[in-house]
């Protein structure tokens, strides 16, 4: 027998005894503390699936022979951008629409939740507005695209809606009107046991609106450019994401119906007390993070700046527990730029350069694309209480798209998953492995770090959720008893040993 039929057969020995220990779990998913919170009293109020899209008119694709994922990525017949990645109750977010043909257009604000499983609820309806189709700017230094639109309406942000995570979806106004969304963060003041951040940077980096315009582009052929001199802004519509799949029906969104709403789903179904915020505040508003006891990163959290790991690493100092869902976490570090449209701060940005070390703040390297199993190595760690599950047996399929790899020498550090990873033709993630870690801190704190972008897809499968893939091979298998004990495992004694009594 062969060395690779060998890891084969022993390959799914191990997946047939994951799925025999799935079906040993000794309790549900351990659920949040049972108490009445704000989460819990909006997620009573009922909600609607009427949130999703249901027309699309996408453009003609991109035409450059050389380039694989060559596919239809903007929707000119509705786009949009808002004038902040998050507000407050009370202040104001602008909204920019461009039409194409003009006419009129509606704007229905949608609240991201649980809701008794239909995904969210509807909070408002603006319009209609008259637009017109939006100049499509000329690049200019480091290939910058900022749009100059006019204000189609304002938001201003009523004092009884919670922290969350909002949609506006933007429907032309006509039998089968072409639709897209807009996207913001609400942020609150009010002490919260969970700070959830949206990667909303990283949605930037990728976004190649108006066709082949992200951080990845330097007008070559090259599919994936990683060097230096090209710039991003938030003053233009979110294209169609096209990282791992194609889904039409998250336009505007970036990445978050992909990769970070099964985790705001199960939270919240859960009943966790949760805040939000997008990745911009823990550079602009850093004080998001002295409320809570537990900061959340989630999905592909690949760019930060240099004071944005500081403010976390002051945070965690201070006793904020940090839970990293997340993979390829600060690989980059970029730099800010003001936008020349309106001077307002941090609205475009630069790749400065790979990230300094992290290790010593999230416990492990940033890692490559890459795709394999959560391989349980310390099964009797807290993390694994009621699973049943064994050392050797394995969560399939959960570690992807990219991942987080070499463990950092820190105190207390426990490896409690590791696994070789199939690195895709990559030649920087050949035999790297991948690996989940687990360090407890100085105020009694902690730090836990999955190391895969895809774990909040073990969690849920909401309403407007497209599973990922990677290519031909495979995916993610869906929503997994264990990942969900593991996470409820991992937030309730986060909070339990919380030094801050919020």
């Amino acid at each position: 027998m062969s060395s690779r039929s060998r890891f084969n057969r022993r390959h799914f020995v191990n997946l047939t005894a994951a799925a025999s220990a799935s079906s040993l779990l000794t309790n549900k998913p351990a659920r949040a503390a049972s108490k009445d919170n704000a989460v819990i009293q909006e997620n009573s109020k009922p909600g609607t699936t009427q949130w999703q899209l249901q027309f699309h008119h996408f453009d003609d694709p991109v035409t450059l022979a050389s380039y694989p994922l060559n596919r239809r990525v903007r929707h000119s017949a509705i786009e949009g951008y808002a004038s902040k990645t998050s507000g407050l109750a009370g202040e104001t977010i602008d909204l920019m629409v461009s039409m194409k043909p003009a006419g009129s257009f509606l704007v229905d604000i949608y609240r991201l939740g649980y809701y008794g499983g239909s995904g969210a609820r509807h909070m408002t309806r603006l319009g209609p507005f008259k637009s017109e189709p939006g100049k499509v700017p000329m690049m200019t230094v480091e290939r910058i695209r900022e749009c100059k639109w006019e204000k189609s309406t304002s938001l201003t942000i009523p004092k009884d809606w919670p922290s969350g995570m909002y949609l506006g979806k933007l429907t032309r106004d006509e039998p089968f009107g072409a639709q897209s969304y807009v996207v913001f963060a609400v942020k609150d003041r009010r002490p919260s046991d969970v700070l959830c951040q949206a990667s909303d940077l990283t949605w930037q980096a990728y976004n190649k609106w108006p066709g082949k315009d992200s951080l990845y582009d330097d007008g070559s052929p090259e599919v994936w450019y990683t060097g230096p001199n090209v710039r991003v802004s938030f003053d233009r519509p979110y294209a169609k994401y096209c990282q791992c799949v194609d889904a039409p029906q998250t336009c505007g969104t970036g990445g978050y119906l992909l990769w970070e709403f099964p985790m705001a789903y199960w939270l919240e179904q859960e009943g966790y007390d949760v805040t939000y915020c997008s990745n911009l505040d823990l550079h602009l508003d850093p004080a998001v993070l002295k409320t809570s006891k537990v900061f959340l990163s989630v999905g592909h959290d690949e760019y930060w700046s240099h004071q944005m790991y500081d403010e976390l690493m002051q945070a965690r100092n201070g006793g904020l527990s940090l839970a990293f869902f997340s993979g390829n976490t600060m690989w980059h570090e970029i730099e800010f730029y003001d936008s020349s449209v309106n001077g307002a701060p941090c609205r475009a940005f630069a790749r400065k350069g790979y990230s300094p070390d992290a290790q010593p703040l999230m416990g492990l390297k940033p890692g490559p694309p890459g795709y394999g199993d959560w391989v349980v190595t310390k099964p009797q760690h807290w993390i694994y209480e009621g699973t049943s599950l064994k050392a050797g047996d394995r969560i399939p399929a959960i570690i992807g798209w990219e991942f987080n790899s070499t463990p950092g020498d820190i105190p207390g550090l426990e490896v409690v998953a590791t696994a070789p990873i199939w690195p895709r033709s990559n030649e920087y993630s050949k035999d790297q492995r991948h690996h989940g870690v687990v360090f407890p801190c100085a105020k009694g704190n902690w730090v836990f770090n999955a190391g895969t972008i895809w774990w909040p897809q073990g969690l849920a499968s909401p309403p407007g959720h497209v599973p990922a893939r990677v290519g031909d091979v495979g995916g993610t298998f869906g929503v997994n008893p264990h990942v969900q004990r593991i996470t409820a495992n991992i937030l309730n004694r986060m909070i339990k040993d919380s030094p801050r009594r919020a």
